[in-house]
């Protein structure tokens, strides 16, 4: 099935496995799907989070275009850019993103919000992390050989969840420590029935765990420090490479950068904010570039 095909298919709007992109011109035509529809990679943070609902409504109504959501990790995310199977990609892993830009997958990224990492377990705390550097509440974790849940999914949490390991000194194995393969809710789930501690943004930790886990290790998301920091940004999947509705994704990345600064700002969890935008524009195309070494 082509990807014009498998869009009418499926329909506009919802959230699927799967999507192609858009990328063909207007005609005179009735406009097919592909050309009605952005098909976006998101991950599953800002899926779990409930932050994507608040912003891919807003797209729609100031450009007409529905969103087809792909939700996965980063990696996934990116992946799905590679095999041309979207148009815009929002991720947060800076190392992988900056490999998917020096191949020439992708163009004009930007940054778009932050928040902030948490290190979550068992409210009795069995390893005693609570209040320590991320760093040292790793180590502790080890050597304890308290039970640890991965997500394993070369997600952004999953890519700083290891480079906390490297800082740590330690090689996660033995029977304390598992991966799921599976999203933030789903992961943050398993590690509540199972009394195990994992790394979570906050926004999933505020939607999705209720009491069943406690913050140990939280720095607070002014100013939680560069090992706890959690950038996200958008990019536009590059027209020389794929067959891709470019116009539209970079006026989604201009609502990223621009009007959606402010549903950022005003989205809450029972009150706490659990994003902070960092970039605004006036303008609809383009957004202010904030540079990776902006920690």
């Amino acid at each position: 099935m082509d990807r014009r095909s498998y869009l009418q298919a499926v329909g506009a709007g919802g959230v699927v496995s799967l999507a192609g992109c858009g990328g063909a011109a207007p005609t005179d035509e009735e406009p097919t799907a592909s050309v009605r529809s952005l098909t976006l990679a998101a991950t599953t943070t800002i899926n779990d989070s409930g932050l994507l609902d608040e912003l891919t409504p807003g797209f729609t109504r100031a450009f007409g275009p529905e969103v087809n959501t792909v939700v996965r990790g980063t990696g996934g995310a990116l992946r799905t850019a590679r095999n041309g199977d979207c148009d815009v990609v929002l991720v947060h892993a800076r190392s992988l993103e900056d490999a998917f830009l020096r191949a020439g997958e992708g163009t004009n990224r930007r940054t778009v919000m932050v928040n902030d990492f948490l290190v979550v377990g068992p409210p009795d705390d069995p390893a005693g992390i609570a209040g320590s550097p991320p760093v040292t509440a790793f180590r502790d974790i080890a050597s304890a050989e308290a039970a640890f849940l991965s997500r394993g999914d070369r997600s952004g949490t999953h890519i700083r969840e290891r480079q906390l390991w490297s800082e740590a000194g330690v090689d996660p194995t033995g029977d304390w420590y598992g991966e799921t393969g599976q999203g933030m809710g789903n992961t943050l789930s398993l590690a509540a029935e199972t009394g195990s501690y994992t790394l979570t943004d906050r926004g999933t930790f505020l939607n999705v765990a209720g009491g069943d886990l406690a913050a140990h290790v939280d720095r607070g998301i002014e100013d939680p420090g560069p090992l706890l920091r959690n950038e996200y940004a958008v990019i536009p999947v590059n027209p020389g490479r794929h067959d891709v509705a470019y116009p539209l994704a970079m006026a989604f990345t201009g609502h990223l950068t621009g009007p959606a600064q402010d549903a950022i700002e005003e989205f809450r969890i029972d009150g706490e904010a659990v994003f902070r935008p960092v970039t605004r524009s006036e303008s609809p195309e383009f957004g202010q570039y904030v540079p990776s070494d902006w920690r």
